[in-house]
């Protein structure tokens, strides 16, 4: 319904759907803006991994109503983390209640991934604010008319300041800045709306900054430290976008297989007599084939996810030091693998959701293709899935001298040995060890090559390395649920077919993706450089 709805921008001001002036405050009330933060801001310290899975129910459901509450969260837990107690009284505690929204505004129309090329500049006030001016673009949720205020985390560059990423600023602009006991504008005013192909119930704006010379920000964090503060909440910012993917794969899946049962057509191959009954399409083999395959795409990733968000939770709260150092470690390494991985095949799977309704599938009166228009921006936004490859094989694998990837390895040993000692089938756990070998041989002879200087070399396939990274990693992943199918099989009860079909899709894992491992190694360690070698006028 937002979808086919979006906001309207209408006297100066965009008009969200109608539907949120109802939704947000139920939204508020469920405590989603609170759960996972300390008591001492109202929160319920609810773990990240209980939070984010609860929360894919939500975005499942919609979409663009909960990325309001997430782009919140985001701005209000810069605000908890680095704000003044000013900041903190004045604008956290209101959007933390409700009352007032948050957003994220770092891009401009020349600097999108490139943050270091931001233009905004903040001048110094006498009263301790800023005088924040420039443009900001593809700003989500940058306005509406259901709470009473936006906040706006925006990047901007001291005048002054140095050149490039050293000296970008983090400030806290409002649409409506605080007066006394009353709220005055603050001269950010909307410049444009993207019409975009997905994500319609959100709004995605161009905003201008002190056109009258009368936009006031403050100060988050140090001077000059913007990014740093920014790259902080990354995380958990990340881990989201691969909740969206996952949730947004899901919803199509389970879209998909509903229709699959329901759906007659045609008979089995076998059957010859057209006087019988058309048979359910679930009953084709490939019908089958693409259920799942979603199915494998949606659960690994989502068991791919909740696995991240336990090392989060660790890192942050174990009482133990040298288990938050090492699941600081496993968080920065699956982090971009748990953003990109359900964003890429996430696609693939809404993809196959709409084939499987057939023509209806490409009707606007059928759900799937809504889901695959919103699928997309998860591969772009926060960082691109090139920039995500780049991350971890640039940064992460071989971050404090591999010891990130050495207890990644840990890991997926540790399974291994459960699997076995359940009774997975053993060539999964001999093609889980291969493939893990291989991985660890390819990485360190990379790792090498940047060493010695050779670091276009070294990244020159690091999309490949990305995609070769996740299908181990979701390998793990299902080797894990295997063993605790074959572990609540032995125990009998009534979860028989919840765990066969757990069974069936780690086989169809370890059958059609795992023996991709061995030839993208290759492609990866060979030098090959048909892109990285043309030359731009040559295409």
């Amino acid at each position: 319904m937002m979808d086919a709805e979006p906001p309207v921008f209408r006297d100066g001001r965009v008009h969200a759907h109608p539907l949120m002036r109802k939704l947000y405050p139920q939204l508020v009330e469920l405590g989603l803006l609170t759960a996972s933060r300390p008591p001492e801001v109202g929160g319920q310290q609810l773990p990240l991994t209980l939070y984010s899975m609860a929360s894919a129910y939500l975005m499942a459901a919609n979409l663009s109503a909960y990325a309001y509450v997430g782009l919140t969260i985001g701005a209000a837990h810069l605000l908890e983390a680095f704000g003044t107690p000013w900041l903190r009284e004045q604008f956290m505690t209101r959007m933390y209640r409700g009352e007032w929204t948050g957003t994220m505004a770092l891009t401009e129309p020349q600097a999108g991934s490139s943050l270091g090329d931001v233009k905004a500049r903040a001048f110094p006030a006498e009263d301790g604010s800023y005088r924040i001016s420039g443009s900001k673009i593809f700003i989500s949720g940058g306005d509406q008319d259901f709470t009473e205020n936006v906040v706006h985390l925006t990047l901007a560059r001291i005048e002054g300041a140095p050149p490039g990423t050293r000296g970008i600023s983090l400030f806290a602009v409002p649409s409506r800045r605080p007066e006394g006991d009353r709220l005055v504008d603050n001269d950010v005013r909307v410049a444009g709306v993207i019409h975009k192909i997905g994500w319609r119930g959100m709004p995605s704006l161009a905003l201008n900054y002190g056109e009258e010379g009368d936009c006031r920000g403050w100060l988050v964090g140090e001077a000059n430290r913007g990014l740093a503060c920014m790259f902080q909440m990354m995380n958990e910012a990340r881990i989201m976008v691969g909740l969206n993917g996952v949730a947004t794969a899901s919803v199509a899946y389970h879209e998909a297989l509903a229709y699959a049962r329901s759906r007659p057509q045609g008979r089995s191959a076998g059957a010859k007599d057209a006087l019988q009954p058309q048979t359910p399409i679930i009953e084709h083999a490939d019908v089958r084939r693409m259920l799942l395959r979603q199915k494998a795409i949606v659960e690994g990733g989502l068991s791919l996810l909740a696995a991240t968000s336990v090392q989060a939770d660790l890192a942050a709260h174990s009482p133990d030091e040298e288990t938050r150092k090492r699941a600081g470690l496993l968080l920065d390494l699956l982090t971009p693998v748990a953003k990109t991985f359900p964003a890429e095949k996430g696609f693939e799977a809404n993809v196959l959701a709409l084939q499987v309704h057939g023509g209806y599938g490409y009707s606007s009166e059928y759900l799937p293709e809504a889901w695959l228009r919103d699928q997309k921006l998860n591969s772009i936004h926060e960082g691109t899935t090139g920039i995500q490859g780049l991350d971890l094989l640039g940064r992460k694998v071989v971050a404090a001298g591999g010891a990130a990837l050495q207890a990644f390895s840990e890991e997926v040993l540790a399974t291994v040995a459960r699997a076995r000692q359940a009774g997975v089938h053993g060539p999964w756990c001999a093609a889980m060890e291969a493939s893990l070998e291989a991985v660890l041989e390819l990485t360190m002879s990379l790792g090498a090559m940047g060493m010695a200087g050779e670091v276009e070399q070294m990244l020159r396939h690091s999309a490949d390395y990305m995609e070769l990274f996740s299908i181990l990693a979701v390998a793990w992943r299902w080797l894990a649920q295997a063993a605790a199918a074959r572990e609540g099989l032995a125990k009998g009860g009534e979860s028989q077919e919840f765990y066969e079909g757990k069974l069936r899709a780690a086989q169809y894992w370890f059958a059609t993706e795992v023996p991709r491992v061995k030839p993208l190694v290759k492609l990866c360690s060979s030098g090959e450089d048909s892109y990285t070698g043309m030359r731009p006028e040559w295409f």
